[in-house]
């Protein structure tokens, strides 16, 4: 009996994560509570390529390399958001959302 987890849980688990990193977003107006939940719905696509990988191609290192991928954009994507939402800070003194959108 394998107590390794099947393709089945691992896709559950990154549904979760990727349905909490909607919530987080659609729910938070802080900008750095937006920004984690967009990086949630990142990972979450990482650990499907991951997954697909090991159980339909596992020759492969494909979906290794997407997500390496991902994660080096939502690296740079981060850095570019925090440095906005340091300067929206600078600017305003707040992050909230409702708060930026008034500099129209």
């Amino acid at each position: 009996m394998s107590t390794e987890p099947g393709l089945y849980h691992i896709l559950i688990i990154s549904s979760l994560v990727f349905f909490l990193g909607i919530y987080g977003f659609l729910t938070r107006r802080n900008m750095i509570t937006m920004l984690m939940s967009a990086e949630l719905m990142l990972n979450s696509a990482n650990i499907n390529f991951v997954a697909f990988n090991k159980y339909l191609h596992p020759e492969n290192a494909d979906g290794i390399f997407f997500s390496i991928f991902i994660i080096t954009i939502a690296a740079a994507e981060a850095a570019v958001a925090i440095a906005i939402i340091i300067h929206l800070y600078r600017q305003i003194k707040s992050i909230d959302v409702n708060d930026a959108n008034n500099l129209k």
